[in-house]
């Protein structure tokens, strides 16, 4: 990925946090968010059932792109936050405040962005604004498996799309006996790096982004990205220093995500390729 100039922009960070308001004394206004401890609580949005064939849309898409890290309940997993308390979803009508989040990442985040169209944020907002906010539902309900695939063509799909770059008998040796939890598997596969420390893949994180920067003056200057956004990048160099340069049509700025490959394939995964990939992965003992 090349950019230069004040064209260079990675992403918009907008926080996918739990909304908890302070406690009141004083009921809170028709329509306010529930409040924790305080005469609100249960004082969530309720909505109108929203279009049954949108749910079913949002729910496809939801599935095949989001679950694997919010949990197909929304209510979050290894890799993501719940949604169902986040003020995104509470505040979101109709995707308008959603939407701004899937369409740019949070590549600081390990979540990419997704190249979804209005109508498609629409119905995943729908399906969203479906789920309880407050006490026991059947959004609550976990299956008691997720390996529900089929291995051979988890297998055939692995060979195919993933066996360039990652062998069973290599890196992936042994994988099913180490990752012992299906779900951590998979979370695993699907963006690696983000089980470390809760039972996932060895053998730890990814190597970070690298930055090549390129000055007016024709010197380079590379390392690992730390950050970078429309004003400044910064990089930790070889010997453990830290370099900030400031953004400028005359410097030139190149990033290496060694993910990037994986990060491409989260959007073009079906849902059955997720099930089958992980009922084959599961099987390497």
């Amino acid at each position: 990925m090349t950019m230069g100039g004040r064209a260079f922009s990675l992403a918009i960070a907008i926080a996918w946090c739990s909304a908890v308001a302070s406690a009141q004394q004083q009921p809170p206004a028709q329509g306010a968010r529930g409040r924790i401890g305080g005469a609100g609580i249960g004082a969530y949005p309720v909505r109108a059932p929203g279009d049954p064939a949108a749910i079913d849309r949002g729910r496809a898409i939801y599935s095949t792109n989001c679950a694997f890290c919010h949990g197909a309940d929304a209510r979050g997993g290894d890799g993501g936050p719940s949604l169902l308390r986040s003020s995104v979803v509470l505040d979101d009508q109709n995707g308008e405040q959603i939407g701004p989040v899937v369409q740019n990442g949070r590549p600081e985040r390990g979540m990419p962005k997704f190249g979804m169209n209005g109508d498609q944020i629409a119905d995943i907002a729908t399906f969203l604004h479906t789920f309880r906010i407050n006490g026991y539902d059947p959004s609550r309900k976990r299956p008691e498996s997720i390996v529900v695939g089929d291995a051979r063509a988890g297998e055939k799909y692995f060979n195919e799309t993933c066996g360039s770059c990652h062998s069973v008998s290599g890196d992936l040796r042994g994988l099913g006996s180490k990752v012992a939890d299906p779900r951590t598997l998979q979370q695993g596969w699907l963006m690696p790096g983000s089980t470390v420390g809760r039972g996932g893949p060895p053998p730890g994180p990814p190597k970070p982004p690298r930055a090549v920067i390129t000055l007016s003056n024709g010197q380079t200057v590379e390392g690992d990205l730390e950050r970078a956004d429309d004003f400044v990048v910064a990089l930790r160099l070889a010997d453990g220093t830290r370099r900030t340069v400031r953004v400028a049509d005359n410097v030139k700025i190149q990033i290496r995500d060694p993910l990037q490959a994986h990060r491409d394939l989260l959007r073009k995964y079906s849902d059955a390729d997720i099930h089958n990939v992980t009922a084959y992965l599961v099987t390497l003992k």
